[in-house]
């Protein structure tokens, strides 16, 4: 079985939606676009490159997939790491609209999202990186297909915008497998599924101390 992790740039009050620039997405009249770019430091340049050489596959939205084939195929420089392996690592790209995907080792899903995604994640190969995408997360979320986030949370606000979770989000626990702290701010959190959500409540004891009790649902 393979591992389906999502990778997104956060603020504070859970946007995703246009981190790289200002005309990046503006739906909805987003006007705040490129709220990360000044945040960047070099330990962050390093992870950006680690977490990219971790994939055998990439999962991609169709504005994510244009956004990424009009800038990757014109970085040919051999030393640039990141461009080497998106430009040659495979990619599959959820889309309606599309007909083809020129980029190259670039497919498109056919049928139901969800579906196809399930089964790319039955076969035999190495992690499956969504990277933004928002529209397709709230998918994968829908059906509980992501095992894993890697949430870079930014310490900026910036009111409306398109969310990570979204109202059809399952319930479910995780684990905080790993957090880093950038120079400028940035708090990186690696979260893996840890089961479903259990509930609980705090009562006061005979002792009067209060004290938390948990109960299994299903």
């Amino acid at each position: 079985m393979r591992k389906l992790v999502a990778g997104t740039f956060l603020t504070l009050d859970g946007v995703m939606q246009g981190p790289g620039g200002p005309d990046e997405d503006r739906d909805g009249g987003f006007e705040q676009g490129g709220w990360s770019v000044k945040y960047r430091d070099e330990m962050m340049g390093k992870l950006i490159v680690e977490q990219t050489m971790r994939p055998d596959a990439l999962l991609l939205g169709r504005r994510t997939y244009e956004i990424f084939a009009a800038h990757w195929p014109r970085v040919t420089d051999p030393n640039d790491p990141v461009a080497t392996k998106l430009n040659s690592v495979q990619k599959y790209v959820a889309s309606r609209t599309l007909r083809k995907a020129e980029w190259h080792n670039s497919s498109l899903l056919r049928g139901e999202v969800a579906t196809a995604v399930a089964r790319l994640k039955e076969q035999t190969g190495g992690e499956i990186h969504v990277t933004g995408s928002s529209n397709l997360i709230q998918t994968l979320l829908k059906h509980d297909l992501i095992d894993e986030f890697d949430l870079w949370v930014f310490p900026v606000s910036v009111g409306p915008g398109k969310r990570l979770f979204g109202d059809g989000t399952v319930p479910g626990a995780f684990r905080l497998a790993d957090t880093k702290v950038s120079t400028t701010g940035v708090v990186l959190h690696r979260y893996e599924r840890a089961g479903k959500l259990e509930h609980g409540t705090f009562e006061v004891d005979k002792e009067g101390r209060t004290a938390a009790l948990w109960e299994d649902k299903p």
